[in-house]
């Protein structure tokens, strides 16, 4: 049973008018206290904070995967990793070599989010990083609902921010004459940032067309998806927003040991990178704002997973999530399903109909975002999602509904799976490895951190659990996961 922090909310009802645009911002390996409004006291954001004050928070929601492409693989098909065609980070040529870049795409039959607002009449953009799929296959953006596509189609592309170029639909547009890798290694000698710059910062494009996607739009019903590509390493935002961070966070460059490149300042490059999101989310609200747009335009915005993992005495990239307190003592990062891997984020605006300054502890996560946006706008879904609509919570008529399981089924990092019922989470790791571990159980209301197993204590919770995952577990041999049937 979740229990919201709702006050002021229960007077509201459908008297208010439904909002008429969309604008679901999706940042990449942002942590769940990597922002002020979820507890970050190093790095300010005073645009998602002033978002937050706005809007509600929702304190315990999840992303659709533990990595970028099968978590956005459901959100956009509202399916969770149990049903999802995509479950995990293939490269498109290891099934289709005749693509050089992008993801495993989605099929032909595959419905997405942005369809369904198409075929709704409203104009769909999508601005940033897709993954799932390259242009000319069955998962290109425009073939999956978009009227327009402008950014990076493949995940591995947008290691770099300073590409050779960026997708505008099918066509490519020349970003760098002379790019930067988004991976090297310097042993020796002095890491210098000036040689890791180039002349045009890609999330700044983007961010441009994404403006112009409003502006052009303004007499018109939208859904804009802003999968934005910050934090994700490699760490090389603009000087002048490194230059805005204490040098003594920094005792010494990274040199690239941990993958993607190095960085005189990893510690303030890390930090420039949230500032700079930061500031294309306060961008994105000043523009809707002068258009006369923000009071009938519903704002989500939300984190693709966990922030950057651990990779043999660091992490990976040169990040530092400890030294940032990235998940705020929750367990796990990048690549888990433990709370820290999963646990994102999220802020939910619309002034009329969610209450300014609130937030929820209902549990939900990415699977619930296809219902919950049909609803909020009035469209019919077309299909049947996984998830469940989280509309009548947010605007206060239903603060205490039961809701699905929600079930995480992930081929990598060990091969994982977890079921959250709410109050209790099951987990069980390493099934792709000589050695799987054992079932876990937490209580995540009593322990959020994950550090005592349950599993022996409350068995008949944990078969409960063990039976929604067999149920909920569709055959994927492109994504398998052996599940022990002890």
């Amino acid at each position: 049973m979740a229990f919201f922090l709702l006050a002021g909310l229960l007077g509201m009802g459908w008297e208010n008018p439904p909002p008429t645009n969309v604008v679901f911002i999706l940042a990449d390996d942002l942590g769940w206290a990597e922002v002020g409004c979820f507890g970050q006291r190093k790095i300010p954001t005073p645009h998602i904070d002033r978002l937050a004050r706005e809007g509600m928070r929702l304190t315990r929601h999840y992303s659709g995967a533990p990595v970028c492409a099968p978590s956005r693989c459901v959100l956009m098909t509202g399916k969770h990793l149990g049903h999802a065609e995509v479950r995990g980070n293939l490269q498109a040529k290891t099934r289709f070599p005749q693509f050089t870049e992008g993801q495993l795409p989605l099929s032909e039959q595959a419905t997405t989010l942005a369809m369904t607002f198409r075929a709704n009449g409203y104009k769909t953009g999508a601005f940033g990083k897709w993954g799932l799929g390259p242009v000319g296959s069955s998962g290109d953006p425009n073939k999956k609902g978009f009227d327009r596509f402008f950014g990076y189609n493949c995940q591995a592309v947008a290691h770099s921010y300073y590409p050779e170029f960026l997708w505008d639909n099918d066509q490519q547009v020349l970003l760098n004459p002379k790019p930067v890798p988004g991976h090297r290694k310097q042993a020796e000698g002095e890491v210098r940032q000036e040689q890791y710059l180039g002349k045009t910062y890609a999330p700044d494009r983007i961010l441009t067309e994404a403006l112009r996607f409003l502006d052009d739009n303004r007499q018109n019903k939208f859904f804009l998806y802003l999968p934005f590509i910050e934090p994700h390493v490699a760490m090389h935002p603009p000087k002048e927003w490194v230059d805005r961070f204490p040098a003594e966070w920094d005792s010494a460059p990274y040199r690239g040991e941990r993958g993607y490149l190095p960085h005189p300042r990893p510690r303030a490059a890390y930090a420039a990178m949230i500032a700079h999101l930061d500031d294309q989310v306060g961008k994105v609200m000043d523009k809707l704002e002068r258009l006369g747009l923000k009071e009938n335009t519903l704002v989500v915005f939300t984190s693709d997973n966990g922030a950057t993992h651990r990779s043999g005495n660091g992490f990976v990239g040169g990040a530092d999530p400890e030294f940032f307190q990235s998940t705020a003592n929750l367990r796990g990062f990048k690549g888990s399903v433990y709370e820290g891997g999963i646990r994102v984020p999220t802020i939910v605006r619309l002034p009329s109909g969610i209450q300014p300054g609130s937030a929820s502890d209902q549990p939900g996560y990415f699977a619930d975002w296809y219902p919950t946006l049909c609803e909020a706008t009035g469209i019919p879904m077309g299909v049947t999602p996984d998830g469940q609509s989280l509309w009548p919570g947010l605007t206060g008529k239903n603060s205490k509904a039961e809701r699905k399981p929600m079930v995480w089924v992930f081929p990598e990092y060990g091969g994982q799976v977890a079921v959250n019922l709410g109050r209790y989470k099951m987990v069980r790791t390493g099934l792709k490895t000589k050695q799987p571990g054992s079932w876990e159980l937490y209580d995540l209301e009593a322990d959020p951190e994950e550090k005592t197993n349950l599993a022996s204590q409350k068995p008949e919770i944990l078969a409960r659990a063990r039976a929604i995952l067999n149920e909920q577990t569709s055959a994927n041999p492109t994504f398998p996961v052996p599940v022990p049937a002890e």
